[in-house]
């Protein structure tokens, strides 16, 4: 496995690997030193039954595969999550920014959808906290723009808005890398 970098922006489609890679990777962090410690950040609701067993699942998975990581449950204000824990001894993995971005555009609460304004600006406002981030930062992501065009308008704004997020993203990241079948493909490596 590649080594550590300040920031890794880890792409790819469902069962991809994306969320073992970062496991991976906060899990080698935390082999480094006895004083490092990984946050966990969070960003799934549990807004139905099938929702929360996922994430009971994945938090028993986790807890197996990188015991000591510890988890923060943050749906919407990332920005200020990834100021508030980060620091030069904490790796922060923040899985998944799709997650994140269906609760902007397309919350339970319907009244508290994001225009697209917003949505670039939380995506600005993440950026910003990633680049000032003293400590190394990995996000997780999908990658959903490479099938066919959505038929629904909303479907379709959600797709373009996660592609922006996608490239506002990878710009402030060192490494980016593309999962598939459990591969890692880097994509960028300013190292």
């Amino acid at each position: 496995m590649a080594d550590l970098v300040r920031s890794e922006f880890i792409l790819g489609g469902q069962r991809s690997g994306k969320s073992r890679r970062a496991e991976l990777l906060a899990r080698r962090w935390l082999e480094l030193s006895p004083q490092h410690r990984a946050v966990m950040m969070a960003t799934g609701q549990a807004w139905d039954g099938e929702m929360r067993e996922r994430i009971a699942r994945h938090q028993a998975d986790r807890a197996l595969r990188v015991p000591g990581m510890a988890t923060v449950e943050e749906p919407l204000a990332l920005a200020d999550a990834l100021r508030k824990h980060s620091d030069t001894s904490t790796l922060i993995v923040v899985d998944c920014l799709t997650l994140w971005l269906t609760n902007l555009m397309m919350p339970a609460d319907t009244a508290q959808a994001r225009d697209e304004a917003a949505v670039i600006a939380y995506g600005e406002a993440l950026c910003k906290a990633i680049a000032a981030a003293p400590g190394p930062v990995v996000l997780v992501g999908n990658e959903i723009g490479l099938g066919v065009i959505p038929m629904g308008s909303d479907v379709r704004a959600f797709v373009d808005a996660l592609g922006r997020l996608n490239q506002q993203v990878a710009g402030s990241c060192q490494r980016v890398t593309l999962m598939a079948a459990g591969l890692p493909l880097t994509f960028k490596d300013v190292t």
